[in-house]
C-alpha cells in the first residue's frame, strides 16, 4: 500500500500539466511497448507459471492484444486528440461550438488474474493516451506475471506518473479508495467485487467503468454449421482451461441438432488437447485451490459426457461436456468461469430466451445459424454486453468494437478510441464572437414571445 503522499504527488504531477502534451503521451505509448517487447520471453514464463499458458496462447490473448492496442494508439493519437467541432444552433448563431478531450486526472486501473497483463494493461494504454496519471493495481494471484510488470512499469515511467501498487485487494484497494479521490476507477473482475468497488467510488461521486462477467450464453439453431460451430465454441470455452468472462457459459442448442453437437464437440476438444489434455502443450491450468475447488463442485450437477477428470495437485481440470441440469442449480445460476459446458435442448426460441431470462444482461451472447433472418431474431431478443453470429468471445479482439457490458455484466466499455473516450471528459467549448450582440437577447423580454417561439423551436 502506497502512503498518501505517494497518490498525492501523483496529483501534483498531473496539475503540472506535464502529461498533456502529445509530443509526451507518445513518447509514452512508444516507452511502454519497447519495454514489454523486451521482456516478452519474461512475459511468456511468468504467464506458464501462472496459468500454464503455452508461448501462442500468451501471445494471442495477452502481448499481442497489447501490442496492437498501443500500435493503434500510437497511430491515431493526434487524430483522437483533435477538437471536435459541431453545430450551433439558430439561438446561440454566429457563434462556434467544439468539443474537447480532456485528461481526466489521476485514475486507478484494477486488473483481474485469468489475464493479468492484458486485462491490467490495455486499459492503462487509454489512460495515458488520454493524458492521465495512472495507479494500476494487479492481481495478487498471478505473482509472477505480476513481478514482470512491476518490473516493466518501474524500469519505464517514474512513479508519480505511473505507480504500481501491489498487496492484497481487499485491503490495499479501500485504504487507496477511502484515503485519496480519484478521478476514474477502471475494474474488471466479478460482479460480486464490482458492486464493492463501486459502493466505494460513489462515496465521492467517481465515474467507474466495470467489467465484469456473466452468463454469457451460446444458441446453436437447427440450420448451424455443427462441425464449424463445435471448433469455435472449444476454442472459446477451453482457452485459459475455461477462466474467460467471455467464454460460452452454457449451450442451448435445438434438440434436433444435441446429439451432433456432443459428438463434434467431443473430436474438437480431442483434436485441440489430445486424449490426455492433462500433458497437452496448448492447454492450462486452474490459477489456486480456491478456483479449484469451486469448479469441481459443478461435476456434480448433472451428467458427464465427456471428461470429468481432476488432479488437484497440478491444478487440472479436464474439458468436460455436461448436461442433464437442473435449472436452479449452481451450474445454471453462477458464471462457471472454468473448462465445464452445461449443454441444454429447446425446441422453441420463446423456451430458450426464458432460460436466458433467468440470467440476464450477460457479457456476451453467441447464436450459430445460417439464416440472417434468426440471427437478428436472436441478436434483436437477447441483451448483451456484446455478441457474436457464428464465432465466440473473437469480438473481444476486435479493437474497433466496443468492449463492455451491462447490468450485472459492466458499466463503460473500453477498446480502441472507446478507451481513449473513458479515460477523457468530454468538455463542451462554445466561443461567441463580440462584433454582434443583438438587444434582443437582453431585458426587456415584453412582447418577444412570438420571436423567441420561432428562433428556439
Amino acid at each position: 500500500m502506497p502512503d498518501i503522499s505517494s497518490l498525492q504527488k501523483m496529483r501534483q504531477y498531473f496539475n503540472s500539466g506535464a502529461t498533456r502534451s502529445y509530443d509526451f503521451r507518445k513518447e509514452q505509448l512508444k516507452k511502454l511497448k519497447a519495454a514489454i517487447l523486451k521482456h516478452e520471453q519474461d512475459l511468456y514464463d511468468a504467464l506458464y507459471a501462472d496459468l500454464k499458458k503455452a508461448p501462442e496462447e500468451t501471445w494471442v490473448t495477452e502481448i499481442g492484444i497489447v501490442i496492437t492496442e498501443l500500435n493503434l494508439a500510437i497511430k491515431k493519437l493526434a487524430q483522437w486528440m483533435e477538437a471536435e467541432p459541431v453545430s450551433t444552433n439558430l439561438l446561440n448563431m454566429p457563434s462556434g461550438s467544439k468539443i474537447i478531450s480532456e485528461p481526466l486526472g489521476v485514475v486507478l486501473v484494477i486488473g483481474p488474474w485469468n489475464y493479468p497483463f492484458q486485462l491490467l494493461i490495455n486499459p492503462m494504454v487509454g489512460a495515458i493516451s488520454a493524458g492521465n496519471c495512472v495507479v494500476l493495481k494487479p492481481s495478487e494471484f498471478a505473482p509472477a506475471t505480476s513481478a514482470v510488470i512491476k518490473k516493466i512499469i518501474e524500469e519505464t515511467f517514474s512513479p508519480e506518473y505511473i505507480l504500481y501498487v501491489e498487496g492484497e485487494g481487499s485491503m490495499v484497494i479501500p485504504q487507496m479508495m477511502n484515503n485519496f479521490i480519484f478521478d476514474h476507477v477502471f475494474f474488471t473482475g466479478s460482479t460480486a467485487v464490482g458492486k464493492i468497488i463501486y459502493k466505494m467510488a460513489a462515496e465521492n461521486l467517481v465515474p467507474v467503468t466495470l467489467e465484469l462477467g456473466g452468463k454469457s450464453p451460446c444458441i446453436i439453431e437447427s440450420d448451424a454449421n455443427i462441425k464449424v460451430a463445435a471448433r469455435r465454441i472449444a476454442v472459446a470455452k477451453y482457452s485459459n482451461a475455461g477462466q474467460m468472462c467471455i467464454a460460452p457459459d452454457y449451450i442451448l442448442v435445438h434438440e434436433s441438432q444435441k446429439l451432433a453437437l456432443i459428438e463434434a464437440l467431443k473430436n474438437a476438444i480431442q483434436q485441440f488437447f489430445t486424449t490426455n489434455p492433462a500433458e497437452s502443450y496448448n492447454y492450462c491450468k486452474i490459477i489456486n485451490t480456491k478456483q479449484f475447488d469451486r469448479i469441481s463442485n459443478y461435476l456434480a450437477e448433472g451428467t458427464i459426457l465427456h471428461g470429468g477428470k481432476t488432479d488437484k495437485e497440478s491444478l487440472y481440470i479436464e474439458p468436460t461436456i455436461i448436461t442433464d441440469l437442473i435449472p436452479g442449480n449452481k451450474l445454471m445460476r453462477e458464471e462457471i468461469f472454468g473448462p465445464v459446458l452445461p449443454i441444454l435442448s429447446f425446441t422453441t426460441m420463446e423456451d430458450a430466451i426464458e432460460i436466458i431470462k433467468r440470467n440476464p444482461n450477460p457479457l456476451s451472447f453467441y447464436v450459430y445459424t445460417g439464416s440472417n433472418k434468426k440471427a437478428n431474431s436472436w441478436i434483436t431478443a437477447v441483451p448483451a454486453g456484446g455478441a457474436c453470429i457464428n464465432n465466440s468471445s473473437w469480438h473481444f479482439t476486435n479493437h474497433h468494437l466496443p468492449f463492455g457490458g451491462r447490468g450485472f455484466s459492466g458499466m463503460g466499455v473500453c477498446h480502441g478510441k472507446y478507451s481513449f473516450d473513458t479515460f477523457s471528459h468530454k468538455k463542451s467549448v462554445m466561443k461567441t464572437p463580440t462584433w454582434f450582440d443583438p438587444r434582443i437577447k437582453y431585458p426587456p423580454f415584453k412582447g418577444k414571445l412570438k420571436l423567441f417561439k420561432w428562433v428556439i423551436k
